[in-house]
């Protein structure tokens, strides 16, 4: 399957590095682009991407508004932002409206386009260094309370706390399944126990979790 992306940022030079990147991939190719989150919207509606690359400082609506609207759809697309992280305050709210990823600008290509395939396949993809800031950004507005986190996190089945730590590793349910030789039926199942359990609204807040209550392993943390 290709997959189609879609490039939303104010900058024309970053869509065009991006597209160029992005189009010389045999797997994937951009199907539209947009200035910003409004017009984002109303394209991703004719163009059904299955990934969309947001900027979230944009004029008209910004990314997490339209990150929020486009989670929205039918069938919405996986959002995967890019964000100069140490200027931006919006990363949490990105968090909360349900983005897939988050990754600085200054990513290297080959972390790109995996991040795209991750998000893709109904995966996760963090940089490690965003991820150890969103801990301490986003800990206060997650639904578990640091204080409460490990307490909750003993709650769960052995199962459970190994579904967990690969959702944090950024693994897909088809990785996941393959891991732990489960069904892929199976990994749903445990997904969705964890999401209850631990009060979490998607997987992105459940990956955070699992690296805030050192579940990752060392290799994963690098």
């Amino acid at each position: 399957m290709t997959i189609r992306v879609m490039i939303v940022d104010d900058q024309p030079l970053i869509r065009s590095g991006l597209r160029s990147v992005i189009d010389a991939t045999v797997d994937m190719q951009v199907v539209a682009e947009a200035p910003d989150g409004a017009e984002a919207v109303s394209t991703a509606r004719e163009f059904c991407p299955h990934v969309v690359i947001m900027d979230l400082h944009m004029p008209m609506i910004g990314g997490v508004e339209a990150t929020l609207q486009l989670l929205r759809f039918p069938e919405p697309p996986a959002v995967l932002v890019l964000t100069t992280f140490n200027t931006d305050t919006l990363v949490v709210d990105a968090l909360a409206a349900g983005a897939s990823g988050f990754l600085l600008k200054d990513l290297r290509t080959e972390e790109l386009l995996s991040a795209i395939r991750a998000v893709a396949s109904g995966g996760t993809a963090m940089s490690h260094e965003i991820l150890a800031k969103l801990v301490h950004r986003a800990g206060r507005r997650l639904p578990v309370g640091h204080s409460g986190l490990h307490a909750k996190l003993e709650s769960l089945t052995d199962s459970e706390r190994d579904v967990l730590a690969l959702i944090g590793s950024g693994h897909t349910n088809q990785q996941i399944a393959e891991e732990l030789h489960l069904s892929l039926a199976s990994v749903k199942t445990y997904v969705s126990r964890i999401l209850t359990r631990l009060r979490l609204d998607n997987r992105t807040q459940a990956a955070i979790l699992a690296y805030e209550g050192g579940m990752l392993r060392d290799a994963d943390r690098a």
